[in-house]
Parts: structure tokens; sequence; C-alpha cells
């Protein structure tokens, strides 16, 4: 990961908060800061119509160690930026995952939940205190904006595609970008989202794999049963684990965190959504895929208090879903070139189009170091959507002759 910020630069920017003095940064202390982090957003994008806020619950979710497995062998910070009249404009999160960012060279953290005004002064703050943070506690280089969790939701800063998002994708303005490379982020890699149409046919190679697949005779398809989700947890562990445990940065997934995820979805899931391919019995390919629950989320406003919870049980009855995410897909590497995943969207499509409401599905995301899930995105005929970025940046830049870190005036 390179230290340098933009290309040519060699200007360090040591606290940028002196250029903006009466802005100050408060860790979030106390259920009154807690309610001002989740203000913010709403002043960021009160004119931007695509813009769906997180659940604050779900958000709140990841902060508290009895939700949220990651507390278990790691650490989180999080702060709210005020101007001078003391209104909450900015707000970030850090956290230092010890299973992985430790082992990462060099040792890195993460930056994550930003939201900031229009302002590299007041961005600048924000990331100083992130930074300083991990600093402290061994961390050289922190990514961002990444979440405390699994890569799913609330990861990557927007880049293209600015519609409104699917559930636990982020969302930004444009001006993010500019942000985060004035404070010296740089790419890590891409997430790309592709969309779908469901109400057209596969191309017809698409279609002839996944027929072939079937006449083996070996391959069986089930969808997950919600009265019973283990077995299926332990069985798209087992796949996910061989699937992408050659991938960089690869934390392996647990059966306890994955029974926990469907329990999480039942309110939204469709169970035959979620599908597993077996070649001679043994799990071999899934894809998991859900109702977009922000079709839903009209007059929520990012609560599920209870008037939350009316409006959106009033929304899911009257309102058929159009779009679908998948989530997550992945294929056992012994059983990759066999045509599983064709006939996994292929099942999916039969069920979709036999409900006759939905009309898009949104592939998302894949890492640019992933090729090959790229290529089946392609291949299914889906079309680019929305692109996200993971950015880092490394701390040398920031210390002066000798290691000490200057502290702000």
């Amino acid at each position: 990961m390179s230290g340098t910020g933009r290309p040519g630069s060699s200007v360090r920017r040591p606290y940028l908060c002196r250029a903006i003095p009466k802005m100050q940064i408060r860790e979030v202390n106390g259920r009154a800061d807690v309610e001002r982090f989740h203000a913010v957003p709403f002043g960021i994008y009160r004119s931007d119509p695509a813009w769906v806020p997180h659940l604050r619950q779900e958000v709140e979710a990841v902060f508290d160690p009895g939700r949220n497995p990651f507390h278990q062998h790691g650490r989180i910070c999080r702060w709210i930026l005020e101007d001078a009249a003391g209104k909450a404009v900015g707000r970030i999160a850090a956290f230092i995952d010890d299973r992985k960012g430790g082992r990462m060279d060099p040792p890195t953290g993460g930056c994550g939940f930003f939201e900031c005004i229009d302002d590299e002064g007041a961005a600048a703050m924000l990331f100083d205190a992130a930074r300083r943070w991990l600093s402290e506690r061994g961390m050289r280089a922190m990514m961002g904006p990444v979440n405390f969790g699994e890569n799913a939701m609330y990861w990557g800063l927007l880049v293209e595609g600015f519609h409104r998002p699917c559930h636990g994708m982020n969302h930004h303005p444009p001006y993010y970008l500019r942000l985060f490379r004035a404070y010296g982020f740089e790419t890590r890699y891409e997430q790309l989202s592709n969309r779908l149409d469901v109400s057209k046919p596969f191309p017809e190679r698409f279609s002839r794999i996944a027929a072939r697949a079937l006449s083996r005779g070996d391959v069986t398809v089930r969808h997950l049963e919600a009265s019973d989700p283990a077995p299926f947890a332990a069985d798209l562990v087992e796949v996910y684990n061989d699937a992408w445990g050659d991938l960089p940065d690869f934390t392996p997934l647990t059966a306890d965190a994955v029974l926990r995820q469907f329990v999480a979805m039942r309110p939204v899931m469709d169970a035959r959504m979620v599908l597993f391919a077996y070649v001679g019995g043994v799990p071999a390919s899934f894809l998991v895929v859900v109702p977009d629950a922000n079709e839903w989320m009209d007059g929520v406003r990012g609560d599920i208090d209870f008037r939350g919870k009316m409006v959106f049980l009033w929304n899911r009855i009257w309102k058929k879903p159009r779009r679908m995410r998948a989530v997550v897909m992945g294929t056992r590497r012994a059983c990759r070139n066999r045509g599983l995943e064709s006939v996994l969207f292929t099942r999916l499509r039969d069920h979709v189009l036999a409900l006759g409401h939905y009309r898009e599905l949104e592939l998302s995301w894949v890492g640019d170091f992933n090729p090959a899930m790229l290529s089946i995105h392609h291949a299914t005929g889906a079309t680019p959507c929305r692109k996200h970025l993971t950015l880092g940046m490394a701390f040398d830049r920031f210390e002066p002759p000798g290691g000490e870190t200057p502290e702000p005036s």
C-alpha cells in the first residue's frame, strides 16, 4: 500500500484541523451522542432523492459487543465533528480486526460510517481522529470506508451509479472521493455491481450450460428451509471458505455467524431465493438473494421504532418488490467449470418469474481481483450499474523526522 498522496506530491498533511480551529471532534459517549451520530447523514443527504438511510438498529448492532462477534477479536471507536455552533456536521468510526489487521503488512485498521460536509479540512479532522486512534494501537495504515463486520454491508465508497441503493449498500455524494483523495487515500480495489433484467431470457449459451450440468445426474438443488436453517448455514460455510480462501485478506466464515444472518434476514427473506447445489450429495455451490428491503423503507426514516415497524409492515403488505440483491455466492474450487452457477441462476429466475413482480436483480458486489466471478455476472447478460472503491493509506507520511506524530494545536 502506497504512503503517498496525490501523484507527484511530497507534502505531509499532519492535522489539517488547524485550518478550521472552531470545529471540534467529540468521541461518541452516551445516548445523546449516539442520536447525533445517526442524525449526521440526514443533513448531508437532505437534497438527495436517491438516498435511503441505513437502519439505525442495524448500524448500532455493529457497535454492540453482544450482537457483533467481531468484538471478540477487535476494537471499535467512533466520533462526531461539531461546527462552531455545536452542530454535528460529520462522523466516522475506526476499528481493528485483530485476526486480519495485525497480520497485514503494514498492520492495517479500518475506518467507516464516514459522513461529512463538503469541506476538506472537516474531513481531515475526522480522518485524523481515526488515524490517531489506530496508530496508538499499533496500526500503520487504514482502509476505508469499510465495516467492522462482513463486507456484504456498509462497505466501499460509491463513485459510479448514484441511483437508489439496495439495502445495506453504501450511497455517497460524488464529492466524497475528493475528500478521501485529498487526505492521501488511494484505491486498493474496485467493487463492481451489475444489473440483470430478469424479464429477459438468459443468453443461449448460459442456458445450455445449465442444462448440461443437470444432465450429468449427480447435481441436486435445494433451497433454504427457514424452519431449520442450521444445516444450510454449515453447507454455506463449507463452500464459502473453500471458494474464497485463496483471495487476499480472506477471513473464514463461521456457521454461527451465517446462522445469525439467516435469522436476521427472516423479515425480508424469501427462502426459495437462497439456493444450494450439491454434487453427489456434497455441498458445492450456493447463491443468496434477498428482496431489496429498501423498497419497503419509504417513510421509515431509518428507524425501526414502533412507528417505523408499522410503516415497514404496511409497505411489506401492499408493495410488491421489483428488485432483488444477490448478497453472496460461491462455488467450491473442485466444482468450478461444471455450470453450477448457471443451474442456480436458472432456478432463481424460474421462481421469480412465477411470482410476477420482480424485474431486476443486482449482483453486488464483486472485487476486481475476482475475474472468474465477474465472468459469471457477464455470462448472465448483466450490465454494469454501480462501482464502489475500497481505499487505503499508510501513516508514515504523517510522521516528522524522529518518528513522533505532532499533537494538534
